[in-house]
């Protein structure tokens, strides 16, 4: 029986991480649960799943759910200290990081040094603290493995020896504005950025893949995860979402993981491996499908090309890139900028920042703060 922690249970991932807990009840059960402030959803994951704690980060949500599940017999914790107990209790085994933003960086690492592996779906943990992430998985001999579909795909075509490996293509589906004019993006509004083609996910995350930052978070991801090059990165357009990524090595063959754009399989897979288990998911059908493929450079994508720089100066640049982002996208999901202005607060909040190296906590916060403070002046004007 292998005990989770779910950060984020009431998001996208945290909610099809619980569908797998109900489709294997035998093999997994919910220690923990946390999220933001969705007291109606987790009551309900209370009652179906009846974790032994549950932690919301908004304290007036945490004394709601509290007087709510009353009747379990669930503690009940706020705010960050509350998220930390969660991963730091001696009966989970595995934690699954769920949770939207930077805001995962502090309870991933505290999780590790609890002894716990990772099963990272908060591609923000090693954008903006990769190196000490990883730094601090290998000292203590914990596992991360990648629940993207990007990541799980490439983790799952990797051979035992790196050395004959010549770059991973992560593949992406270039959204809903592929091909658009500058003149079209200028009217794009909140709810048309929100109708991705492929994927159901979070709104950040949705608008992430439209302007293409996600595919930009998750190029500093692989270099994490997987110790490689920038260079050796390679980003492909692929509107099918059929293939979720490719590994090339030096003799020229290339692997590639296909499957249904379901967030389920990759979850799945890291909750289990090394082994594979039986689901009831609907299967791939490949007949009668074209698969195409494009350069990202056909099109205008200027944040990848931000997260490709910020990514090889390294220090500092990615947290503040990141936290830039996370505070222009909810602005423009509040009405308060317009689409075309995201990407260019990132840009403008970058250029200003003086690089630091990111050896500790504290530096990658302070980094991360003088981000959101900066990016909001600008906003303001």
């Amino acid at each position: 029986m292998k005990r989770l922690t779910i950060l984020g249970s009431t998001g996208s991932i945290g909610t099809q991480t619980l569908d797998i807990v109900r489709q294997n009840p035998e093999q997994l059960e919910v220690f923990a649960l946390a999220a933001g402030k969705n007291v109606q959803e987790i009551e309900l994951q209370a009652r179906e799943f009846k974790p032994r704690i549950i932690g919301l980060m908004e304290e007036k949500a945490a004394r709601e759910l509290k007087q709510r599940v009353a009747d379990l017999d669930i503690e009940v914790v706020s705010g960050m200290e509350g998220l930390l107990r969660t991963v730091t209790d001696e009966v989970p085994d595995t934690v699954v990081t769920a949770i939207s933003g930077r805001i995962g960086l502090e309870p991933t690492l505290e999780a590790l040094k609890a002894g716990k592996d990772i099963a990272l779906a908060n591609k923000e943990t090693l954008v903006a603290g990769g190196d000490l992430v990883m730094r601090t998985a290998q000292r203590l001999g914990r596992t991360i493995l990648p629940v993207d579909s990007e990541h799980s795909a490439i983790f799952q075509c990797l051979e035992e020896d790196p050395r004959t490996l010549d770059k991973i293509i992560l593949t992406a589906s270039g959204g809903p504005f592929r091909g658009w004019s500058e003149e079209q993006l200028q009217e794009v509004t909140p709810e048309r950025a929100l109708q991705h083609p492929n994927w159901a996910m979070g709104a950040k995350i949705t608008i992430d893949s439209a302007t293409m930052m996600n595919k930009g978070l998750e190029v500093i991801e692989a270099h994490h995860l997987f110790h490689m090059e920038y260079d050796q990165i390679e980003v492909l357009i692929h509107p099918q979402s059929v293939i979720h990524s490719m590994v090339q090595y030096c003799d020229g063959s290339v692997l590639a993981q296909c499957g249904r754009p379901d967030m389920r399989l990759p979850i799945q897979y890291a909750l289990t491996y090394p082994t594979r288990w039986p689901n009831p998911f609907e299967r791939l059908d490949l007949r009668g499908k074209t698969l195409t493929f494009f350069d990202p450079e056909d099109y205008n994508f200027p944040a990848l090309k931000i997260a490709y720089a910020c990514g090889k100066r390294g220090g500092t640049l990615p947290a503040v890139m990141n936290a830039a982002n996370e505070v222009a996208v909810h602005a423009f999901l509040a009405r308060r900028v317009a689409y075309l202005e995201i990407i260019g607060l990132v840009d403008k909040v970058c250029s200003e920042h003086d690089v630091l190296d990111a050896t500790d906590l504290e530096t990658i916060l302070n980094a991360d703060h003088w981000a959101r403070i900066r990016t909001e002046e600008l906003i303001h004007g």
